[in-house]
């Protein structure tokens, strides 16, 4: 097993993986380790569709474009899930409130299915495996990505994570200094804190023109702009309708 601090200060995003099965009894650690998941009310608003079937990640990797879909050992794929709790309350003859429809209720499911996935990444790098959080299976086609995962109303998907033997080691990419991060007993000041952003973004332009691999332009400030104004454009607001009936 990694140390605590290699595991959370030495992680890297891996895209690329190696032919190669992850052992079962690494796989049940990390499944214990999402089960033991911290959640909200100890409702555990979330579940996980593990996905190790290579043509069912093509499948997905052709909707999403992300080749470490297609490359790695194991996808999953967290949800935020109120279908369990509706289904349990009708076999006791209860109706299950319409929290799913809340905008406290979708944001208490994502707390839980962002913990859980938090959780298999740690265990799988404290393992020696390598992994990807992939946002994009939520946005790319999640009406199509929930129909080939058979998801039930009350269950939307939140974030993929790619699991497996990594065949690469990119650089450790920078990120925001602390003081930019942590505040103490208030949120920092604008002038004190633009600085050390500006700092910051100045440091992505280095990395990403030196970096081994692919190397860009790209700065901070106005790349992750464009990446939200792009994002805007998906239509998430009618998925989560037709899911949760989020009003």
């Amino acid at each position: 097993m990694k140390s605590v601090k290699e595991t959370l200060l030495e992680r890297r995003s891996i895209r690329r993986y190696e032919r190669q099965a992850i052992e079962q009894d690494k796989l049940d650690f990390i499944y214990e380790a999402i089960r033991n998941t911290p959640t909200s009310y100890n409702g555990q608003q979330f579940s996980v569709i593990v996905i190790d079937d290579q043509n069912l990640k093509e499948e997905l990797w052709t909707i999403t474009g992300q080749k470490q879909i297609k490359t790695c050992a194991v996808f999953m794929v967290f949800c935020v899930d109120y279908h369990k709790l509706k289904i349990a309350n009708a076999a006791k003859g209860a109706e299950a409130p319409d929290f799913a429809s809340t905008i406290d209720g979708y944001t208490v499911g994502v707390i839980d299915a962002s913990q859980a996935m938090m959780s298999a990444l740690i265990a799988a790098e404290a393992q020696g495996l390598a992994t990807c959080c992939v946002g994009y299976i939520r946005t790319a086609d999640p009406i199509k990505v929930s129909e080939i995962l058979g998801l039930p109303k009350g269950v939307s998907i939140v974030c993929g994570l790619a699991i497996g033997y990594g065949r690469e080691m990119p650089d450790l990419k920078p990120k925001l200094p602390v003081d930019t991060v942590i505040y103490k007993n208030h949120y920092s000041q604008d002038k004190d804190i633009l600085p050390s952003i500006m700092d910051y973004d100045k440091a992505i332009c280095e990395f990403n023109r030196s970096r081994s691999g692919d190397q860009t332009e790209n700065d901070w400030v106005t790349h992750i702009a464009d990446y939200h104004r792009h994002s805007m454009e998906h239509g998430i607001k009618k998925y989560l309708e037709e899911q949760l009936g989020l009003k």
